[in-house]
């Protein structure tokens, strides 16, 4: 039975915890999905919608990037992937009648899961200046009011373009043409804030900024790392793949601060053995690494290597190394020049330990590293990456089965997105086939990422902010400046599927553009259009929702950035400042998208034909498919890095921001974290029992977080979270965690990561405050 909205936000009192699991999935996870989709569904939805998730003739998950072998299970999807299609699938609607009768003041007073469980948007609103409620608008003036702000700006760079992950290939390649076509490169996308870390190192390694392993050689492993990442939580499918791997004699290593359900134990809920006979055990090895200790870890890997090398001269690829690479002394210098016992000391692991780690890399003749945020978000996160290469290359772990790099992507379209060029800092050859495609010159000069356009907001260089998807506020970092920056913008535009805090967080005035989603229906001029999207290992196929959209005129993303484009350029077709396009012929015919995209991005030549019929085609990847690899000299690169390491200071605590289990990003599908044994609520910190004692608190007292960061001229800046529950939990010496989006405020706007300039998320000292 579909159940009604809730009425009140999370009431924090409520919060029971109890033993966190050491096993993940099974039959419990089966029903809490189901119990979640027969509310925002009902039941004959639920068998409707669940049955088309990940299938050839169906809709692309929108709960995360984990890829799909060719041959599809009946039940494609896991918990929480089941878990997001409902939250878009349900029946559940936010109307004019919902606008009028909420205030923006009193939707901003209600936590991100209330506004979440409202339900779909159905119409265009429109916030005025000086308004307190939202207004029903068409579609004409929705959008009318939205192109007349972009082409009344003096500058192009006046406007920013946020892209999230879930946008398809067919809307992010209209997007950044778009914003091309304006002038300006200021293209922020959630990359930014997640994998950015990964992209520059792998770019500077390997000359590909995606990872270099196939699903197959998951499968076909001989050794598995999983290093900063929590697959039961955020990608459970992967389970399903690291099962199959141990099936085949795959040893596993699990390197993380907290021991998570899915790394110690899966019960797949799709076979005997997972319902029946205990499951399987996933980790053959967790090393409980303190924050940030990843780079000391990789860095001893490699010294247990070179020590074995120089004894017997048969760990490295001699062949590989020379052929293939280059930079290996000064790399190996590195290696001389670090100390085991600063190694011990970064990581909180014995030399045994490490050595025991390193032994298990010298053993494996195919070797895979996969990663995620516990790896992305630190100050030294991409020399920690360019080390987590090193390693691979050592022993020729590139361009061979079951071996490479693999970063394991959140959003299930965020590699797309950055394929189609949503990229503040665009490659001149893309930019050079963009120009020859539609005959105009595109910007040059490199745009803001998310870091650089909060600042500009903030600093009154911004007039216009757009978001395709996503709920930029809560998603950011140091909450009070970006609710700041975002006020004192003159219009921000959202495209959305659901209420979020971006949408009570806004410019002087507001425009909010509801669309569809992956699920939906979409037919323009009488046919059923069809959508693509590239998973975390380079393969791209099509999606095709199947469920009557939420109103009957409402539009896709496609759609809405074709009629903006008409209505911002089309009156000029003669200037060769602004792209030309058939735009109404775009708007209703995707295939002429992709043919576009045909001949401006490599790799997908013949695109139609590619994704007829649900299948699927893998784009190029030159380390992977013959160890090619587009650097300036032609080499994958040996990179010689200091070794780097959080110091905490005496009484303090270093903070990560995490999801729970209930949770998509800034998504709240419900209040329990059941692998962690939190029930009822989220505000709660994991602290180690020792760390309390010796600080003066007690498990389950309620206390404030403040966040202590030096800034560069020296003043130390403080941030504050009120009323988190303390948590007694297994988390290293120092060390703490808390879920996000609750302690973003606690992650300071400056304090970011070098060259990538990812937000220091995993990296947050923090003292336990007693509460006033």
């Amino acid at each position: 039975m579909v159940r009604k909205p809730p009425s009140t936000d999370i009431d924090e009192r409520d919060i029971r915890v109890s033993h966190p699991k050491k096993v993940a999935v099974g039959v419990p996870a089966v029903l809490h999905a189901l119990q979640i989709s027969e509310a925002q569904m009902g039941a004959a939805r639920t068998v409707r919608t669940l049955s088309r998730i990940n299938q050839k003739d169906g809709f692309d998950c929108p709960g995360c990037a984990w890829p799909e072998e060719d041959k599809r299970h009946i039940a494609e999807f896991c918990e929480n992937g089941a878990k997001a299609v409902a939250e878009e699938a349900t029946v559940r609607r936010v109307d004019a009648a919902f606008f009028a009768q909420h205030s923006v003041a009193e939707l901003g007073g209600h936590d991100d899961w209330w506004l979440g469980q409202q339900g779909r948007l159905t119409r265009p609103m429109i916030l005025d200046e000086g308004a307190t409620h939202y207004r029903e608008a068409s579609w004409d003036e929705a959008l009318a009011t939205v192109a007349d702000a972009l082409r009344a700006l003096d500058d192009p760079d006046e406007a920013t373009f946020y892209t999230s992950g879930r946008t398809s290939n067919e809307a992010a390649f209209l997007y950044q043409l778009l914003v091309r076509g304006l002038g300006t490169n200021n293209l922020p996308d959630c990359s930014n804030m997640c994998h950015e870390s990964s992209g520059t190192a792998l770019v500077e390694t390997l000359g590909i900024g995606k990872g270099t392993v196939s699903i197959e050689d998951v499968h076909q492993a001989e050794l598995i790392i999983v290093a900063g990442q929590n697959p039961g939580t955020n990608h459970p499918r992967m389970l399903s793949a690291l099962e199959k791997a141990k099936a085949n004699g795959a040893t596993i290593v699990a390197v993380n601060p907290l021991p998570e359900a899915g790394l110690i134990r899966f019960e797949n809920p799709q076979t005997p053995r997972g319902v029946i006979l205990g499951g399987t055990r996933i980790a053959d090895d967790f090393v409980q690494i303190r924050l940030g200790g990843d780079q000391a870890l990789f860095q001893a890997i490699g010294k247990h290597l070179l020590e074995r090398e120089r004894a017997d001269g048969s760990v490295f690829d001699h062949d590989f190394i020379t052929r293939h690479t280059s930079g290996l002394d000064d790399y190996l210098a590195q290696l001389d020049r670090v100390e085991w016992s600063e190694l011990e000391a970064a990581t909180g692991q014995s030399e045994a330990d490490l050595r025991r780690v390193g032994e298990r890399v010298r053993t494996s003749n195919a070797t895979i590293v996969c990663w995620a945020m516990g790896l992305t978000q630190h100050p030294h996160s991409v020399p920690t990456l360019r080390d987590v290469v090193n390693v691979l290359l050592l022993q020729g772990n590139l361009g061979k089965t079951g071996a490479g790099v693999c970063p394991v992507r959140g959003h299930s379209n965020v590699q797309g997105d950055r394929t189609m060029g949503i990229y503040e800092k665009p490659q001149e050859g893309f930019l050079e086939s963009l120009d020859r495609e539609f005959d105009f010159l595109a910007p040059r000069e490199h745009g803001y990422d998310v870091v650089e356009a909060i600042r500009a907001m903030r600093d009154g260089r911004t007039r216009v902010f757009m978001a395709m998807g996503g709920n930029f506020v809560s998603a950011t970092p140091d909450t009070e400046v970006v609710e700041a920056a975002v006020r004192n913008v003159d219009l921000t535009v959202q495209v959305s599927t659901k209420l979020n805090r971006s949408h009570t967080v806004t410019g002087r005035r507001a425009v909010i553009l509801p669309t569809l989603g992956r699920t939906d229906r979409d037919v323009r001029k009488g046919v059923d259009q069809r959508v693509t999207v590239e998973d975390s290992m380079s393969a791209v196929h099509a999606s095709r929702g199947r469920l009557a959209p939420p109103s009957e005129d409402m539009m896709s993303e496609p759609a809405i950035i074709a009629r903006l484009c008409a209505l911002v350029f089309g009156d000029r077709p003669d200037s060769v400042a602004v792209p030309r396009a058939d735009w109404k012929a775009l708007e209703s015919d995707y295939t002429l998208i992709r043919s576009h995209i045909s001949r401006v991005v490599p790799g997908f030549e013949d695109f139609e034909n590619r994704v007829a019929k649900g299948r699927t085609f893998v784009l190029p990847n030159g380390p992977r498919d013959d160890l090619t690899f587009a650097t300036p000299d032609g080499l994958a690169h040996f990179t010689r890095n200091a070794l780097e390491y959080p110091v905490i200071p005496e009484g303090r605590l270093l903070l990560q921001t995490l999801r729970s289990h209930d949770q998509y990003n800034t998504t709240i599908y419900g209040k329990d974290d059941r692998y962690r044994g939190v029930f009822g609520g989220r505000r709660v910190v994991f602290v180690n029992a020792r760390d309390l004692e010796e600080l003066g608190f007690a498990d389950e007292e309620v206390v404030d977080l403040v966040s202590e960061w030096r800034a560069p001229d020296g003043r130390v800046e403080e941030r504050w979270a009120t009323e988190f529950r303390i948590v007694a939990y297994d988390t290293p010496r120092g060390n703490a965690a808390a879920y996000y989006p609750e302690t973003n405020v606690l992650v300071p706007l400056d304090s970011t990561a070098a060259e990538s300039n990812t937000p220091t998320s995993k990296s947050v000292i923090i003292r336990l405050q007693k509460r006033r």
